[in-house]
């Protein structure tokens, strides 16, 4: 198993700080079961690139489930609804080399995975009824979770992959796993993504 470095559990303290400030700034909003305005979604992407964004994306979610209406179940069930999506996108990194092919595949496990499990919290562990019946009520939170979870995953995680992959390409040494910073070659870069 592979080790951290300093500057991996660095940049896992600075992924889940933004997760928590992310999630906090929008308030009420972030839990909101319909319509979750939760930004930090976007940083679900990040997992692509850097094996440490999955256990920082747990926390920093466990740490913003903390405000939660639903906490006990959000901050236990939803955290680790994360976890999975975040151990699924960083599984897509390693299989495709295709741009493409990593995001398209790896967003889908958290828009996927969180459009399946918040509504069960929300409907089968709460017992919100807001639309009838558990079926119809069930369905109508995940369409609105899978929809905003697509729109954070994609609309914002697509420009962030973009800006880490550019950055990367570059040696930014914040976002290159060498210690120098220097661009990384072909090959090397293979391996360390």
């Amino acid at each position: 198993m592979k080790r951290f470095s300093t500057k991996m559990l660095c940049r896992a303290g600075i992924i889940a700080a933004l997760y928590v400030a992310l999630t906090y700034a929008f308030g009420a909003l972030a839990y909101n079961g319909f319509l979750q305005i939760r930004p930090a979604e976007a940083l679900t992407i990040l997992p692509l690139f850097f094996p440490e964004a999955v256990p920082a994306l747990y926390i920093g979610c466990m740490l913003s489930n903390l405000a939660s209406p639903f906490w006990v179940y959000d901050v236990f069930v939803g955290s680790l609804a994360t976890l999975a999506a975040a151990t699924g996108t960083w599984a897509m990194g390693k299989i495709f080399r295709s741009h493409v092919a990593r995001v398209s595949l790896g967003g889908l496990f958290p828009v996927l995975i969180n459009a399946f499990v918040i509504p069960l919290i929300i409907v089968f562990l709460c017992g919100d009824l807001s639309y009838g019946t558990q079926a119809v009520t069930y369905w109508t939170y995940f369409g609105s979770l899978a929809v905003t979870e697509a729109l954070w995953v994609y609309a914002l995680g697509v420009p962030l992959y973009v800006f880490v992959h550019n950055m990367r390409k570059k040696g930014i040494s914040a976002f290159s796993d060498n210690s120098v910073g220097e661009p990384l070659s072909p090959d090397a870069a293979r391996h360390k993504n």
